[in-house]
């Protein structure tokens, strides 16, 4: 209003501009950084795709997920983006996933009409049928990569202007692209760089034209007509040529997630669809080639606001392996869970070492080095790729493979005699080095401890390692296995309780770690024993902040409410409702299940951690170890449902 009571229409006018408005994450302007769980993640089960919600792609690495990035907005805004959207509208109506699928569409409203854009990494039948597809380790599928991304604009009512951006830059924006056409026309465009070896093809149904670094193109759409733009890496580079064959690939790769989706078993839960797009989420970070399952398919997406926590999670961590394939195989994906299996197998069958972290071909040798060009994520410094830790030593490596092994062989009442070997072998590993310090399932950059949570891997080792004897009936392995593991247990009650009775992060520490809370999921104890009790109410009591559990307390001299985000590994709190559920706390477990399941991204992912205060996403996104605990969790709270209902339903299968 004016002084005079009346409608100031200059003030009113000023109001509806972008810069009236602010947000919790500051100005969402062209230079601002989205939030994490803003982004859209797409797959072809090669390499990943993040879409955020102004139409950019911001980060993609292809040909696989830890190659380096050619789209890389996500860490600066000038390392490369790839838009298709309205030319005046930088906010979308709504964004989802078509059910079942990896396909995103997103709707928009503008002043003259509504668009629709569809995006996805194709997915299409299997081409090599004359000639062997070198990459592949594991027996192919129906199915491949055809290394495309593909984007689909259709107006539905009005008419729009649409826009077409797209500037690569190449090996993490190190080398600019260059773009020239490849034929007569403006509908195809190749970019490379200098002195680099992947090369991009930009087919469009748009004019395309070039200013210096980027391909850009511009049309009016009107009611019912369409356009279409795909980018293609591949030596034969397939990609559709018209709108309407943009949209068969479309409908192939829709087939190919909801045909895969429908051969698991899902409990009929109103909690299903998490599970469901928790197993999606997981399948797109699987490398198919090899049967690998990646933590996450970014890097250096920071724990802390601004802060130098900034890792690479492009890698298989052999912490996830049990965790991996107890999802698996709980949902009936016996197939990928049987790929990675074989894909651990692999590693730990190529010499006497086995590291904790690989890249998804199995190289071990992550040599992390810094990228000082880039500005990162909202100014989250430094940029990281590789990742130093596949140095550390880490005795959980042992029981996660052990683990593994016995629920590949639980899953077939058998174990595969060239996984015999290798069983013997970490087992034997596991036995002489237990008594060590390591740094503990965290690979925390400070001094070796006696890790609680390594010393209880260990035991699993030799405890799995033992029944999987029995199971080929070499009992003398057996006894002598069995009799380690019970050594290792009575050191642990020995040496890793408080006086209260509850376990702590190391020997000789009055520190509470989260990951304690895994001790009744692998049956170290049974679920009634009273230290068990104690130690997941401690947690709940001292490492829950603002209904978030922490990994560990932190000890750096700031303030809680400024590092207590850098702590809370989403995976902690869907820890404890796994271990409320077997400790006969019912109503607690699903109330804080239904606590974090809110927390879920628009579009149903998790990142690594979560800020207790504001509720922020933070961390590699979306990150598989969340997903996994996600899954244990509610299928846990799903099974206390149905008990309820009926005393004839099975109690729930340990971790």
């Amino acid at each position: 209003m004016s002084d005079e009571g009346q409608l100031d229409l200059y003030r009113a006018h000023d109001l509806v501009q972008p810069r009236a408005f602010s947000t919790p994450h500051g100005a969402m302007g062209a230079g601002a950084f989205p939030p994490i769980a803003d982004y859209a993640y797409l797959s072809d089960c090669e390499v990943g795709a993040l879409v955020a919600p102004s139409g950019n792609i911001e980060w993609l690495c292809p040909p696989k997920f830890d190659a380096p990035s050619v789209f890389g907005a996500l860490l600066d805004r000038d390392a490369g983006r790839f838009r298709l959207s309205p030319a005046d509208v930088s906010v979308p109506a709504s964004r989802r996933y078509l059910p079942g699928t990896m396909v995103l569409e997103t709707t928009w409203m503008t002043r003259t009409g509504w668009l629709v854009v569809y995006d996805f990494l194709a997915v299409g039948p299997w081409h090599h049928e004359e000639e062997r597809e070198l990459k592949h380790r594991r027996a192919p599928s129906d199915y491949e990569a055809e290394d495309c991304i593909v984007r689909i604009a259709t107006c539905v009512q009005g008419l729009t202007d649409l826009n077409l951006e797209c500037s690569p830059q190449f090996d993490f924006a190190q080398k600019p692209g260059q773009w020239e056409y490849t034929d007569t026309g403006y509908g195809q465009a190749l970019a490379t760089a200098d002195d680099y070896h992947l090369k991009l093809l930009l087919n469009s149904s748009m004019r395309v034209g070039f200013e210096g670094r980027l391909a850009a193109a511009r049309t009016t759409l009107r009611e019912n007509e369409s356009a279409f733009a795909s980018l293609s890496w591949s030596d034969s580079r397939r990609a559709p040529q018209t709108v309407e064959e943009a949209y068969a690939w479309m409908h192939r790769t829709a087939n190919f997630w909801r045909e895969w989706l429908s051969q698991g078993t899902f409990p009929d839960h109103r909690w299903r669809s998490y599970l469901e797009r928790s197993a999606m989420a997981l399948k797109g970070m699987s490398y198919a080639p090899t049967g690998a399952v990646i933590a996450a398919p970014t890097t250096s997406l920071p724990r802390e606001p601004g802060g130098e926590r900034n890792w690479d999670s492009r890698y298989v961590f052999l912490r996830d392996a049990g965790f991996t394939l107890w999802a698996l195989y709980s949902l009936d994906f016996d197939w990928e869970a049987d790929d990675f299996f074989y894909f651990l197998a692999d590693r730990a069958d190529a010499d006497g070492t086995l590291h904790n972290i690989y890249g998804v071909m199995g190289d071990g040798e992550l040599a992390e080095r810094t990228l000082p060009h880039l500005s990162g994520y909202d100014g989250a410094r430094p940029v990281r790729t590789g990742n130093a830790a596949y140095e550390y030593v880490q005795h959980d490596v042992w029981g996660a493979v052990l683990e593994a092994a016995y629920l590949h062989a639980s899953s077939r009442d058998k174990l595969p005699e060239r996984v015999w070997p290798i069983v013997r072998r970490r087992v034997e590993q596991a036995a002489e080095n237990w008594g060590e310090p390591d740094r503990g399932i965290w690979a925390l950059r400070g001094d070796p401890q006696h890790y609680t949570s390594s010393k209880v891997m260990c035991w699993a080792a030799c405890d799995r390692g033992a029944r999987l004897a029995e199971l080929r009936e070499q009992m003398d392995l057996a006894e002598r296995w069995q009799a380690t593991a019970n050594e290792i247990r009575e050191d642990v009650l020995a040496k890793a309780l408080d006086d209260r009775g509850v376990f702590t992060m190391y020997y000789g520490t009055s520190d509470l770690d989260a990951s304690a809370l895994l001790l009744p999921l692998l049956r170290f104890l049974p679920p009634d024993d009273y230290r068990i009790r104690n130690t997941v109410f401690a947690i709940a009591d001292e490492l829950v902040e603002n209904g978030i559990v922490l990994r560990h307390q932190p000890h750096s001299g700031r303030p809680l409410h400024e590092v207590a985000g850098g702590e809370a590994f989403i995976a902690c709190s869907f820890w404890l409702v796994s271990a409320y559920a077997q400790i006969g706390e019912h109503e607690r477990a699903r109330a804080l299940c239904e606590r974090m399941l809110a927390h879920a991204s628009p579009l149903g992912l998790y990142a690594e951690l979560l800020d207790p205060y504001s509720g922020r996403h933070l961390g590699n996104f979306p990150n598989a170890f969340t997903h996994l605990a996600q899954i244990n969790a509610v299928l846990h709270v799903i099974q206390i449902d149905q008990l309820q209902q009926t005393s004839r339903v099975s109690s729930p299968h340990a971790f």
